[in-house]
């Protein structure tokens, strides 16, 4: 769930970037905004039975889906020595699973960065708010975005994709009764954690990747610094309310999020790389000038 919120963070960078585009876009985004809205809760409820996930059960989402996913997650268990530790195996497994996709939308998001100038002298271009305008600006704006490859829908791929698997993961153990009465060190899998240390490790985690995901940006705004402490709370009172086994699982993508970030979104060294391409442009820009002023004396002479 911390990643969901290094996610919507990147979402809100660049709403904030290409809000000038258009009231023709904006009501695009809000129409895809419903739609994915309204898949979600038919997949909730369709998703909200309580019966216990048994070899008997019917319909894809219980038999195909959750009875299977139950019954791999207790296959690792046996594997590993315990039900804690196949939770743990099952959630490392679904993150190296859409790593692809988590570096494809970071990666995305460094070229909506770098375009920000672009963005910005497009949009004191065709600044006027008349439709012709606009839609030069949109049509503009399309083609900036497929010179640097990037794709506007990659910033909710993530989140649509990850959604289901939380629920998913939930279903099977809380509708498991292996699962649900297993342990894990001092923790019953069905239960909260009566000592809270799982909350607030998965609110650490939480905070130090997106703490990480925000000093990479070349500049912050208020709502990515409500992002970065905001989120870590809603983790903590939410893994708080949950049973265990829920609250294993957010502890480990959170931390497997934070060195992900620490990896492939390293703030520190995309910062320089940063420092390092402003000086290179104003060292360029100088040495024109120079050559400017030295032909402009050889022509007086």
């Amino acid at each position: 769930m911390g990643n969901i919120g290094i996610i919507k963070m990147n979402e809100v960078n660049e709403e904030k970037i290409v809000k000038s585009n258009g009231k023709r876009s904006g009501r695009k985004s809000r129409r895809r905004l419903a739609l994915t809205m309204i898949a979600a809760a038919s997949l909730f409820l369709a998703a909200c039975g309580k019966k216990p996930i048994t070899s008997s059960s019917t319909g894809f989402w219980d038999h195909t889906i959750l009875y299977n996913l139950s019954q791999f997650i207790i296959w690792l268990s046996h594997v590993f020595g315990g039900y804690g530790m196949g939770i743990i195996m099952i959630t490392l497994i679904i993150r190296i699973i859409i790593l692809p996709l988590m570096i494809y939308q970071t990666r995305s998001m460094r070229r909506m960065q770098e375009i920000q100038p672009q963005l910005s002298a497009l949009q004191k271009k065709y600044k006027s708010r008349d439709t012709a305008t606009q839609q030069k600006l949109q049509e503009e704006t399309r083609k900036l975005y497929a010179e640097v490859g990037y794709n506007p829908v990659s910033g909710c791929l993530p989140l649509i994709v990850q959604m289901p698997i939380i629920w998913a993961l939930y279903q099977a153990i809380y509708r498991t009764s292996a699962l649900k009465t297993g342990s894990f060190l001092w923790m019953q899998l069905g239960d909260r954690d009566p000592y809270f240390i799982l909350p607030i490790l998965a609110a650490v985690f939480t905070f130090i990747s997106s703490w990480l995901s925000v000093k990479s940006q070349p500049e912050s705004n208020s709502m990515n610094i409500v992002m970065v402490w905001g989120m870590p709370v809603i983790i903590f009172f939410t893994a708080v309310s949950v049973p265990t086994a829920l609250s294993l699982y957010w502890v480990i993508s959170n931390a497997f999020q934070a060195g992900q970030t620490l990896l492939i979104q390293n703030p520190w060294k995309i910062n320089r790389e940063r420092e390092e391409r402003e000086t290179a442009k104003r060292d360029q820009a100088k040495a024109k000038q120079r050559a400017i002023k030295k032909a402009r004396r050889s022509r007086r002479r």
